[in-house]
């Protein structure tokens, strides 16, 4: 029977499974160093929650039946309505209202797990894909504090993973809606979408679209004038003031902007940017937004997004406003790993490979790798009492840096270090490999693209 393999569902080899790994314990060592605490949800949700929040959702959501259920002769029927969750806040929203009493808020949570969408497989676009979330929800209101702290999170994360120069893209809704007001337009949803393709198609036609939307060429103009603006610093605020557009909800974005701005310029230099016409797509953002990009690999689009949402999560009666922002996990590595930007030091945790000298002295082998295993030192035992020439190229193959090979008796322990060919008297009690090769190291290949 021929193997074909499914598109859109990842799977990596050794090697490439030690990058995501090392990624992930990144992300969730920080996490945790921020007091955000983990939640795991389950992967189906009721197919009208996911609609109800996603938009069009409904066309990329895999509904969840039992194979006995499709089958017409037993008669019974489908448990009705549920779908593979396709991203972690929706879930996560509803976990707060089913246990909001037994929450303390402000609730901080990370959740790091797989999410299911059913569109059509491209590079860095999957069906099945892991995410790494963070979220902050309060009871009736939440700080604006809580806004500055998801991209510094982000950032410090960044920092630690050998991907290059991240830039952090901010926005807030506050502002396009006060100004599209200020400026006498209505429809502050149909315009953002028409703007969010800027990048896409270019201003020309989207100027087009906005005009043959409805809106006049001055206002079309303005609004381009608006997304043009972006900075490292405060001076958007200025470049905006400029435009000579007032409105309330306008003063409002740009202050909680700055403000978060303010926090990048004092925590992470360099590592945002205020960038108007960020609109991110999925209808429930209310504030701040980011969209994050890789520097030299733009057209690959955001690997970090989010914001804040003030009515995601409400039971009719109370609402839990929040913000949280996400890694796109699967899709960064499927750039990295894809175009060589980052690679493992070896395939194996294994940093030491012990030879069985003959079949019937392997207890002696286990011997030795159980008495490194119990310092730490991540060990196998060779499969095969073979020439020790042969348990050395395993060795190698394996990119295992070094061969232990048990005394007898008046016989020393030796260990040999297969890159620099030094073959050393050792003690399994004492030995320790040099730091960089107690475990597997993930490095940036190229520095640049």
């Amino acid at each position: 029977m021929k193997v074909t393999r499914l598109s859109g569902f990842p799977e990596y080899l050794p090697s490439e499974r030690i990058v995501e790994q090392h990624f992930l314990d990144v992300i969730r060592e920080t996490f945790e160093l921020h007091g955000f605490t983990s939640l795991e949800t389950r992967a189906v949700e009721p197919v009208d929650r996911l609609v109800g929040k996603g938009g069009d959702a409904d066309k990329e959501i895999y509904a969840v039946t039992r194979l006995a259920d499709q089958n017409a002769e037993t008669g019974s029927r489908a448990e009705p309505g549920l779908g593979l969750h396709f991203d972690l806040t929706v879930p996560f929203a509803r976990f707060v209202l089913e246990n909001a009493g037994r929450l303390t808020f402000p609730y901080r949570r990370y959740q790091i797990q797989k999410v299911w969408r059913g569109e059509r497989p491209q590079e860095g676009r999957y069906r099945e894909f892991t995410q790494a979330d963070i979220d902050v929800v309060d009871v009736g209101e939440l700080s604006p504090h809580f806004e500055a702290e998801m991209p510094l999170v982000m950032a410090e994360i960044f920092s630690k993973l050998p991907v290059g120069r991240m830039t952090i893209q901010v926005n807030n809704r506050k502002i396009p809606q006060g100004f599209y007001e200020g400026i006498g337009i209505d429809d502050i949803a149909g315009t953002l979408r028409v703007v969010d393709k800027l990048d896409k198609i270019g201003p020309a036609k989207v100027r087009d679209l906005l005009v043959e939307g409805g809106r006049t060429p001055a206002q079309a103009d303005q609004c381009l004038a608006l997304a043009a603006i972006r900075s490292e610093d405060l001076s958007f605020v200025d470049q905006v003031r400029a435009l000579g557009v007032e409105h309330p909800t306008l003063d409002e974005g740009l202050e909680a902007l700055a403000a978060v701005i303010q926090s990048g310029l004092d925590n992470a230099p360099g590592a945002m940017v205020a960038d108007l016409k960020i609109a991110r797509g999925l209808d429930y953002y209310t504030g701040t937004v980011y969209e994050t990009q890789l520097e030299g690999y733009e057209s690959w689009g955001s690997f970090c997004s989010g914001g804040r949402y003030d009515a995601l999560a409400s039971d009719g009666k109370t609402t839990y406003p929040g913000v949280g922002i996400s890694i796109g996990v699967s899709r960064l590595l499927g750039l990295l790993l894809g175009k060589g930007l980052v690679t493992a030091s070896r395939a194996t945790p294994a940093a030491v490979l012990v030879a069985v000298v003959e079949e019937q002295s392997r207890r002696s082998s286990s011997a030795v790798a159980q008495a490194l295993r119990s310092r730490g030192i991540a060990c196998e035992v060779a499969p095969s009492a073979a020439k020790f020439g042969k348990q050395i190229r395993y060795a190698d193959r394996r990119g295992i840096p070094f061969v232990w090979f048990p005394g007898d008796g008046d016989v020393a322990h030796q260990v040999k270090d297969l890159r620099s060919g030094e073959q050393v008297d050792a003690d399994p009690a004492s030995w320790t490999p040099p730091t960089q090769d107690l475990r597997p190291s993930v490095v940036a290949a190229v520095q640049s693209p």
